[in-house]
């Protein structure tokens, strides 16, 4: 079994308002919680990256109020202060350059160690855009097409050194050979500036459950980030994705399936039953609820009630009133599905966002959490996952102290590091240099 922790910074999932959650900015916010991850064996750390604040009805999102920071340049600070925990940037291709994120990737993996990996993603929001020198200009239909020549230009990079030969204390490091990249995304050539990395190439992260992102996991990823909300999804899902690798000539190994999820802990069931509810709560509150039914509908919510019903008119598909975030492909068949959601529970418009917003959960006792952690993996739902938890930096305690020594005496969860790279507590194999 494999086990990530996510720092989710402020976000739908979190409870920054809690007094227990310290800063979320605070280079000992995230220290803190790369430790903890570190001491229950985790594989790896995970950050989420924001190229944009995101805006609603024209003002910063409340989710923003503390800025984004860049991923790369806080897990590099965090490789000084970890010595085996795997280190995860999310990156996106349509806004950077091969040539630069290789060599960005390639130096966290040398100053860690070969703990390095990368969550590949991809992006066609016109709004993120703005930022950029060249604005929105890729379509949604090019993503995919980007990213695959994109990672695989950069792999190109990793492996145009040379490795180094014995006999030759002049060249520890090995030397860099001419390279040259001609494809319709890209046409650079020249010599890399960086040795090749530990790990031959940092893991490769991919994000989302699309058709088209499982197929791009399966030509490319070391892993996928995922969301599924049952055992018989994340069957499904597992099976799906795992079998698309032949057709790369991958072996089911060779991918590991990692869902993000949530984890509430109770000494018994009905008292983490409770703790969840109360946690929902908190995350999804009155103002919450209704920028959320905001998003969908493209009006002006504010003088609903949020434990009343939802809106009786039909949303507005051409009017947008978020920007920076996911949009929903058809507001129109979204706000049905709400309706139909709502009417059949009882929801009010918050239970309707509570409904339809809540992640994969684990919730009850330390028993009955890893007996469900193992059930998932031994099943083939799903080869571990990246927890989110909802406090920072203190909410994978209950995780660590007391459902990773379950999962120690089951013997399906390691109990030191069998090696010094993220490659090595993946199981993943060492990349051979092309050319």
């Amino acid at each position: 079994m494999h086990l990530a922790a996510h720092f989710p910074g402020v976000n739908s999932t979190t409870v920054w308002t809690d007094p227990r959650s310290r800063s979320q900015i605070d280079f000992a916010s995230f220290e803190a919680l790369a430790r903890t991850a570190e001491r229950g064996r985790f594989d790896f750390f995970f950050l989420a990256e924001g190229l944009r604040l995101r805006e609603q009805k024209g003002l910063i999102h409340d989710l923003d109020v503390v800025g984004r920071p860049e991923s790369l340049t806080l897990l590099n600070a965090l490789a000084a202060v970890t010595d085996r925990l795997g280190l995860a940037a999310t990156v996106n291709t349509t806004f950077n350059e091969p040539y630069e994120l290789a060599r960005r990737l390639a130096t966290l993996d040398h100053l860690s160690g070969g703990r390095a990996g990368w969550n590949v993603v991809t992006s066609s929001d016109a709004f993120t855009g703005e930022n950029f020198r060249r604005g929105g200009y890729l379509d949604r239909a090019d993503r995919y097409t980007r990213a695959a020549e994109f990672v695989a230009t950069a792999r190109e990079l990793w492996d145009s050194w040379t490795p180094p030969e014995p006999g030759r204390p002049d060249a520890p490091y090995g030397s860099p050979r001419p390279f040259a990249h001609s494809g319709p995304q890209f046409r650079i050539e020249g010599e890399f500036t960086v040795a090749r990395p530990p790990q031959g190439h940092p893991v490769v992260i991919q994000a989302g459950d699309s058709d088209e992102g499982r197929e791009f996991a399966a030509a490319a990823a070391d892993v996928i980030f995922t969301r599924h909300g049952t055992l018989e999804a994340g069957r499904a899902f597992y099976a799906d994705t795992k079998r698309r690798l032949a057709t790369y000539g991958r072996k089911p190994a060779d991918l590991k399936i990692m869902p993000g999820v949530t984890v509430v802990i109770g000494d018994t069931d009905s008292e983490a039953q409770e703790r969840a509810a109360e946690i929902r709560g908190q995350q999804v509150s009155g103002q919450t609820a209704l920028l959320a039914a905001e998003q969908i509908w493209g009006r002006d919510l504010s003088s609903y009630d949020p434990d009343g019903p939802l809106p009786a008119f039909d949303p507005d598909p051409d009017v947008r009133l978020a920007q920076g975030r996911v949009r929903h492909a058809d507001p129109l068949a979204e706000a049905a599905r709400w309706r139909a959601l709502s009417e059949a529970k009882g929801l009010s418009l918050r239970g309707t966002v509570i409904e339809t917003t809540t992640r994969q959960s684990f919730v009850g006792s330390p028993e009955t959490v890893a007996e469900a952690f193992d059930t998932f993996v031994r099943t083939d739902a799903a080869d571990g996952f990246i927890l989110v938890p909802h406090l920072t930096p203190g909410g994978l305690d209950d995780v660590v102290d007391r459902v990773v020594p379950l999962l120690q005496e089951r013997g399906v969860f390691r109990t030191e590091y069998a090696g010094t790279t993220l490659r090595s507590h993946l199981g993943l194999p060492h990349p051979v240099p092309k050319g």
